[in-house]
């Protein structure tokens, strides 16, 4: 077997390297005590609405998946750089991201009790359990998406033996399917987690007193499902899309490498495209190893060890990289005949140095966004302090909190884009997203580490257990808030490189020379994709807000119905609250997800290819930059209500605490941050991705 064939086949048993150490992490998680009877029952009665959404979300996109499936088989018959089984990539793409998604829901909601139940022990033993549950859902992700397209590149390119252009053709359709699914399963799990979160405070908190999981809220149990669906499940389709189109969009432009290579030593043919996927396959291996360094000890700081665990990782895959990348690449090729080159000449070192561009610009806006979000810096103590004043300063304070947060991550992302391309040209870029996501099983990790924490605190304020008990779990909680932004913050991050790369990749196989904003056509296009976000959005937040209304009328109704249910005496129905969630996000989540689908296959078809050129530019810059602002505004509104539960000390000396009238004001802001934290924002990079990822899909049959 030659060095090329060995790597073929590396490639996918790097995935089944992931799933077999989540599978033995799932075993460790499964053997950990999970409580009492009550404890048991409780999280029994989340599991169990998390999988009812998820089967309900997951048997109407079934019939979409079948519908664009077929579609796609039907337009691409018979075409010369494509073929039908660009549908069967697509059937792939969302399989594989639905079932990423359910693994890790499905473990988080066993850990979450368990984490509950190590927390009455100590603060180790219980940040152990909630980030071994993280760990799952991370390799989850990473190991799928490395079996699906290295097992996909493996039929086409050798068991079909296509030309290698049309082997990535077919393969964009398993990021379509990914990016589909995606965009459904984080506004369908946004709008149900904030639907259920929305009631649960303001209907708890302001109207009744009580918190918002005190077993007393009908709608807790709703708010702790909305956890698991919506930052677990969600968040996994969401990073598992970002990290697929990472790869399709350098692969796409790698081929235009080959070019360089193939006259010289038709071994290097490949090296281009099987790169990024052999960093993501080392990614894999870099992420277990950094779960090892993830500890803390009674009193010690969890953000301290997840942030070992992060930069660890980093530092360790920067090594990585310079072996790889000068073991696959020439030191030095000319790149005289392709397209959109920055330069006539290229080196493997600079392509190590455009993923560590990547690597860092990843690091450094979770940094920023860690200090914008965090409850130990400026401008969340800046907001818990306006909240003295009241709801109005809350609300001023916190807009001006997320807009200026999008400046220093809008500017790491410039010096990212050009450095990148100095160095390597747009394949450059391309790249540096893929080392942006090269350690994404740890970051997911990190990331869904923070529900599963929020899940274990409910469980112990819906089991009555002692206090230090919820102390250590609002600990791991509050880093949890912290872990979620900067999450959030890379995902954005690499959504801007990877659609740039998405872009010239349509711009190459639509061969679609430049984009002229002087030409009306272009402008138009600009202007009409600066403006999706917000139409985007305004349905999300809309959709959101009418699920809210709902749950808050039904949570007023069983306070108000049902006798006993403030004194303890009787039983909420919860299970009214989980429908009422349930029906609502699969109701509102189709206009936001159709729109992104729709408006690139019109305007490309119907209108201009050009025009759609320029419409990729205006929802990529318009995207992120809203993005930002959504995500970074939501996380410091909630982590200034929780600095506040927290007993704040305002600069006139004195303490507010829950039930205060700065609690209050701080309950109002988190509530409207919260769909824009956790809807709309995170959703905006995947529709800026799966833009371009149709877009890039459709470009052979414009």
């Amino acid at each position: 077997m030659d060095t090329t064939m060995l790597i073929k086949w590396l490639i996918p048993a790097s995935g089944v390297l992931a799933l077999l150490y989540a599978f033995t992490r799932t075993r460790w998680i499964n053997k950990q005590d999970a409580g009492t009877d009550q404890m048991v029952d409780l999280a029994s009665n989340i599991a169990e609405g998390a999988r009812t959404f998820l089967n309900r979300e997951y048997r109407w996109l079934s019939i979409f998946v079948v519908v664009v499936a077929g579609l796609l088989i039907v337009a691409n018959l018979g075409q010369a750089d494509s073929s039908w089984w660009i549908g069967v990539s697509f059937v792939a793409g969302a399989f594989c991201s639905g079932l990423a998604g359910f693994i890790g829901m499905t473990v988080a909601t066993k850990a979450n009790v368990r984490t509950t139940q190590a927390a009455r022990t100590s603060l180790g033993p219980a940040m152990n359990v909630a980030f071994s549950g993280g760990l799952v859902m991370g390799l989850s992700v990473v190991g799928l998406g490395v079996i699906g397209l290295g097992g996909l590149f493996l039929l086409y390119d050798n068991a079909l033996a296509w030309e290698l252009n049309k082997v990535i053709n077919v393969i964009t359709g398993f990021s379509m399917g990914a990016s589909a699914i995606a965009l459904f399963a984080r506004v369908g799990g946004g709008i149900y987690t904030k639907a259920a979160d929305v009631g649960a405070d303001l209907a708890g908190k302001v109207y009744a007193g009580i918190p918002e999981d005190d077993p007393r809220n009908p709608a807790t149990i709703a708010d702790n499902v909305g956890d698991n669906v919506g930052d677990v499940a969600g968040m996994g389709a969401d990073l598992f899309e970002s990290f697929v189109g990472a790869i399709i969009g350098t692969m796409v432009l790698g081929a235009s490498f080959t070019a360089a290579f193939g006259n010289a030593d038709g071994t290097l043919q490949l090296a281009g495209v099987l790169l990024p996927l052999v960093l993501a396959g080392v990614g894999i291996v870099v992420a277990i190893i950094g779960s090892w360094f993830v500890t803390v000890d009674e009193g010690g700081d969890p953000q301290t060890a997840l942030n070992t665990g992060e930069f660890g990782a980093a530092g360790v895959m920067a090594v990585a990289s310079y072996f790889i990348i000068t073991w696959l690449l020439p030191a030095t090729w000319s790149t005289e005949a392709i397209a959109f080159s920055a330069r006539s000449e290229y080196t493997a070192i600079g392509v190590f140095w455009a993923v560590l561009i990547g690597l860092a610009a990843g690091l450094l806006i979770g940094i920023v966004t860690e200090y914008y979000t965090g409850t130990e810096y400026s401008p969340v103590e800046g907001i818990a302090e306006q909240s003295v004043a009241g709801t109005a300063t809350n609300i001023i304070s916190g807009l001006g909190v997320g807009m200026q947060s999008a400046g220093l991550p809008a500017l790491i992302i410039a010096i990212g884009i050009v450095g990148a391309n100095y160095f390597a040209g747009l394949y450059g870029i391309a790249i540096a997203a893929v080392g942006m996501l090269s350690i994404t099983g740890m970051q997911l990790a990190i990331d869904a580490y923070g529900p599963i924490s929020d899940n274990a605190g409910g469980l112990a304020e819906m089991s009555g257990l002692p206090s230090e008990v919820r102390d250590r779990t609002d600990k791991l909680d509050a880093v949890g808030n912290t872990t979620a932004a900067i999450g959030k913050g890379f995902a954005i991050g690499s959504a801007a490189l990877t659609a740039l790369a998405l872009f010239a990749a349509y711009m190459r196989q639509a061969d679609v020379q430049s984009i002229d904003v002087a030409d009306p056509r272009i402008l138009a296009g600009l202007l009409i994709g600066a403006v999706l976000p917000y139409v985007f959005s305004s349905l999300s937040i809309a959709a959101v807000s009418r699920a809210a209304g709902d749950m808050i009328k039904e949570v007023g109704r069983q306070l108000d119905e049902i006798p006993g249910i403030m004194e303890g005496e009787g039983t909420p129905e919860y299970v009214r609250c989980v429908d009422i969630s349930t029906k609502a996000a699969l109701r509102e989540m189709a206009a936001p997800g159709l729109l992104a689908i729709l408006v690139p296959v019109i305007v490309g078809f119907f209108i201009d290819k050009g025009m759609l050129g320029g419409l990729l530019a205006g929802v990529t810059v318009s995207g992120v930059l809203f993005a930002i602002f959504q995500s970074n505004a939501g996380g410091a509104w909630d982590n200034a209500k929780k600095r506040i539960e927290a007993n704040y000390t305002a600069e006139d000396g004195e303490t507010h605490g829950k039930g205060s009238e700065a609690h209050k004001a701080s309950v109002v802001g988190d509530t409207v941050g919260d769909p824009l934290k956790d809807t709309s924002g995170p959703s905006l990079n995947i529709l800026i991705k799966l833009i371009a990822v149709v877009s890039l899909v459709i470009a052979p049959l414009l």
